[in-house]
């Protein structure tokens, strides 16, 4: 939630196999060493001569509205027939001005329509009320996540504080993803407004907001949508007694959204901090929700509010507070089970799935939010000079194996620190504003909970060192017993007093894998074996490699190209497909260097990753790079 060839078609499956890659010969900077203004790994200057930052930077300057007929090199299977959608960050610019943020960026829509082994690509802003009013005042005036708006010397004080109980004041900038509810199709962010868009034209059709039929306060920007056509999402509500997880369902049928209820809910961890969600999961009979201790504090919203700050000033990350893993059943709403692991921060979910009374869970995890810092637009310009750029991004797909039978039904969230067997008493906090540590520290604020005493220590914003082990047990395990009995598992999970259980992961690539996508239609919320995701190992010896992992076997097939930087690969089956990787993976493609006014598809055999065929385009103008999207089959 989470960059020139001597021969620009080549495809380099020499980086392919059926192990995972050897990372160990990798340079890896220790801050406690390196001076990151005078340290470089290559005679330009450059800390990272593989990864191209500035494909990250580009801006959409003339909009593709018709269809552009590309050229296609190898082949497209003719079976495949469909749209593939993206979504994602379109432009910086807005008159003189520019975001600091690469979430604050224009929402812009990419098309490539597949047909009979032929392709074309259109691109097109999304229609966004923020647009338009920054469009016509040639300046920014609607505060982003990372972008405080030109101050309106016509709004008072007063103003800017009932601005807060109306939706329509803040952003409406839905650039992360597009899912489809009912036969239409909507684009997504963290803010209550979706988009219903056409996925012939690109144009926006109409402008939703949630919060008018579910009374949420924003809600993830990854909803699942089920076979059946019913959806189902994870909003933040606010109650009398304080914010609270909601489960919203959209009912398939009619008049979805005027139809939606509230399935479920559970309190918020921290009254004044609810917890910042990207994503949440779903099995048979469980809602997953994981909270991690990265939070919205409430007060700071009101700072932000009032003195006219960026959105990013709002969070707060507890960096030793434990992340809760809450099992709310899906027939009756209720929580059913509890349980907590150590410190992570993460974007995406992979999938989740329920096995022999156990919950398994899969998620790409960071150590801590610094990722969040280092999309800010100063910290990707300085990258090349920074070598703890990598280490802020490096994450792992880790799995959690969450014992049912052993797991009592928990229903109050307090003593969250019972798995410790004392309560601490120190809580560290930091604000993501600003930028990255290396180039501005960010703020350090003090944090209070509601039913705890806190003392404020000062934050180690040296603590980014590669050494980090995702996966390394405290000798505090030992006298217990791993209540997992799951086979084909490293996974542990232990009682270690009143509390929750705590689960314990393991890994299961030892490569930065996001933007991950499975077999969707079939294999959500089931026992599967492959994922599918793009590199975020920014240090790695190709920033661009696409990944193929199996989760069973604990092996990768990875694809790259140099210099080429492709999006999050989506499965898509093929005709009468018997095993789970029958079929092709596709992703948009742009290159670094010189190359913005160029794009392309890429078709891979999903069971070998080799590549089947591609289809460039040659562009008027830049071709930004895109986050997620959808693929619509039939869809011409």
């Amino acid at each position: 939630m989470p960059w020139i060839p001597a021969n620009p078609w080549r495809n380099v499956n020499s980086h392919s196999s059926s192990h995972p890659e050897d990372t160990s010969a990798k340079v890896k900077y220790d801050p406690k060493q390196h001076d990151p203004q005078a340290n470089v790994i290559d005679g330009s200057g450059r800390c990272y001569p593989n990864c191209d930052s500035t494909v990250w930077l580009r801006s959409c300057e003339k909009e593709i509205t018709e269809p552009l007929e590309g050229h296609v090199i190898g082949t497209i299977p003719v079976w495949l027939n469909g749209s593939l959608l993206r979504n994602g960050p379109g432009s910086w610019k807005v008159g003189d001005m520019t975001f600091q943020h690469l979430f604050d960026c224009s929402a812009l829509l990419h098309r490539f329509a597949i047909h009979n082994g032929s392709v074309t690509y259109q691109n097109r802003f999304v229609q966004t009320e923020t647009l338009k009013k920054n469009n016509a005042a040639q300046r920014i005036v609607v505060t982003e996540f990372g972008t405080a708006a030109v101050p309106d010397p016509c709004h008072s004080i007063f103003d800017r504080v009932s601005a807060m109980f109306r939706p329509e004041s803040a952003s409406d900038n839905s650039m992360i993803s597009i899912y489809p509810i009912g036969d239409e199709l909507y684009t997504f962010a963290e803010t209550p407004f979706v988009h219903r868009i056409n996925p012939r034209t690109l144009a926006t059709e109409a402008r939703i907001c949630v919060s008018d039929y579910t009374g949420v306060i924003h809600h993830t920007s990854h909803p699942h949508v089920l076979s059946n056509g019913t959806v189902y999402n994870l909003g933040l509500g606010s109650t009398k007694s304080g914010p609270v997880y909601q489960i919203i369902c959209f009912p398939h049928g009619e008049d979805m959204f005027e139809n939606a209820y509230v399935k479920a809910q559970i309190p918020c961890r921290w009254k004044l901090n609810p917890g910042y969600m990207h994503t949440f999961g779903l099995t048979e009979n469980y809602f997953v929700i994981v909270e991690q201790p990265l939070s919205v504090s409430l007060s700071e919203y009101i700072k932000t509010q009032v003195f006219n700050q960026n959105m990013s000033a709002c969070l707060k990350w507890f960096d030793d507070k434990p992340c809760y893993f809450y099992l709310v059943h899906r027939q009756t709403g209720e929580l059913a089970h509890k349980f907590q692991s150590n410190t992570f921060f993460y974007m995406h979910i992979i999938n989740q799935y329920e096995q022999d009374d156990h919950v398994v869970i899969d998620i790409c995890c960071y150590k801590n939010p610094e990722m969040i810092n280092s999309m800010y637009l100063e910290s990707i310009m300085n990258m090349q000079s920074n070598p703890n750029y990598a280490a802020e991004f490096r994450g792992r797909p880790l799995r959690f194996v969450l014992p049912l039978s052993n797991s009592s039904k928990q229903t109050t969230l307090q003593n969250e620190n019972g798995y410790l067997g004392r309560r601490q008493r120190l809580m560290k906090s930091m604000t993501l504003s600003a930028i990255s540590a290396r180039l501005q520290q960010p703020k350090l604020k003090r944090s209070q909970s509601d039913y705890e005493d806190v003392t404020f220590i000062e934050n180690n914003t040296n603590a980014t060192t590669d050494d980090f082990n995702f996966t390394a047990k405290n000798d505090k395990y030992k006298p217990f017993a791993n209540l997992v009995t799951l086979g084909n598992t490293k996974a542990e999970a232990y009682q270690l007093g009143g509390g929750p259980i705590f689960v314990h992961p393991e890994l299961l690539c030892d490569l930065g894998c996001e933007t991950p996508r499975i077999n969707y239609d079939r294999y959500l919320a089931k026992p599967y074996q492959y994922f599918y995701a793009i590199s975020s190992d920014v240090d790695a010896d190709n920033p661009g490699t696409l990944i193929k992992v199996d989760v069973i076997n604990k092996t990768c097939l990875t694809w790259c190209e140099e210099n080429c930087f492709p999006s999050e690969p989506i499965f898509v089956p093929s005709p009468n497909a018997i095993e789970e990787d029958d079929g092709v993976v596709l992703a948009s493609m742009i290159w670094g260097g010189l190359n913005e006014n160029k794009v392309g598809l890429l078709v891979l055999c999903a069971k070998t990753m080799n590549e089947l065929g591609r289809c460039m385009f040659h562009t008027n103008g830049p071709v930004p790079k895109c986050l997620h999207g959808w693929y619509a089959k039939d869809l011409l």
